[in-house]
C-alpha cells in the first residue's frame, strides 16, 4: 500500500524540469496556491466544526466561544475567512488567465468546463459559509441572496430546498452547514482529482510534462 501512495505522488511530479520553465511567470502557479488554499480551508474547517453548533439557538454562541474561550479560535476563525477570500480571487485570476491564453481550446474543452465548475463551486461554498456564524450581517446578506435567486428560472425549487422554513431558521441552517462542510468540499476534492488528472493526460501547458 506504501508502495502504491509513493507511486502516485511520484507520478504527480514530472522527471525533469528545463531551467527556463523554473523562472517566476505572471501567472505564478495560480491554480496550484489556489488548491493549497483548499486544503488550508478543510483543515482549519474541519478544526472549527469540532466546537462550532449548527443549530439557530447555537451557532452564534459557538462562534463567540471559538474566538473567545479556544487556544487560537480567534486566529483560526480568522485564518479560516482570509483563506476563504483569497481562494475565490486566485480562481477567478486563474480562470482569467485560461480565457486569456486561450487554454480552453481543444482539446482542453473538457478541462475548462471542470474548472468553471470548480470555480461555480468555490462561489457557491462561500455563500453557504457566509451564513454560518448567524450574526446580523450573515442573516441580511444570506436572505438578500435568496431572494435574488428566486427570479431566476427554477429559482423557487431551488430556494425551497435551501430554505425549507426562513433563512436562520433551524432546517435551512443545517443545509447550508451540510452542504458546505461535506457535499461542497467532496464534489471539490473529486473535481480537482479529474481537473489535475486532465492536465497530466493533456501534458499541460508545458513541455516538460
Amino acid at each position: 500500500m506504501v508502495t502504491v501512495f509513493k507511486d502516485f505522488i511520484r507520478h504527480l511530479f514530472p522527471r525533469m524540469v528545463l531551467k527556463e520553465n523554473l523562472k517566476i511567470s505572471y501567472t505564478f502557479c495560480l491554480g496550484g496556491m489556489a488548491f493549497t488554499l483548499f486544503v488550508l480551508l478543510a483543515v482549519s474547517g474541519l478544526l472549527l466544526a469540532m466546537y462550532y453548533q449548527p443549530h439557530a439557538d447555537h451557532a452564534y454562541t459557538s462562534i463567540l466561544y471559538i474566538e473567545e474561550q479556544v487556544f487560537g479560535g480567534h486566529f483560526l476563525h480568522s485564518l479560516h475567512r482570509t483563506a476563504s477570500n483569497l481562494y475565490l480571487l486566485l480562481i477567478f485570476l486563474h480562470t482569467l488567465r485560461v480565457l486569456l491564453t486561450g487554454a480552453y481550446r481543444p482539446p482542453r474543452q473538457m478541462n475548462w468546463l471542470i474548472g468553471f465548475l470548480l470555480l461555480c463551486l468555490a462561489l457557491f461554498s462561500g455563500y453557504t459559509g457566509y451564513l454560518l456564524p448567524m450574526d446580523q450581517l450573515a442573516l441580511w446578506a444570506t436572505q438578500t441572496g435568496m431572494e435574488l435567486v428566486r427570479i431566476l428560472p427554477l429559482g423557487e425549487l431551488f430556494y425551497q430546498f435551501l430554505v425549507p422554513d426562513a433563512v436562520g431558521e433551524p432546517l435551512s441552517l443545517l443545509r447550508f452547514y451540510i452542504l458546505h462542510v461535506v457535499v461542497l468540499p467532496m464534489t471539490t476534492v473529486l473535481l480537482c482529482a479529474l481537473h489535475f488528472y486532465k492536465i497530466r493526460k493533456q501534458k499541460g501547458a508545458l513541455p516538460y510534462l
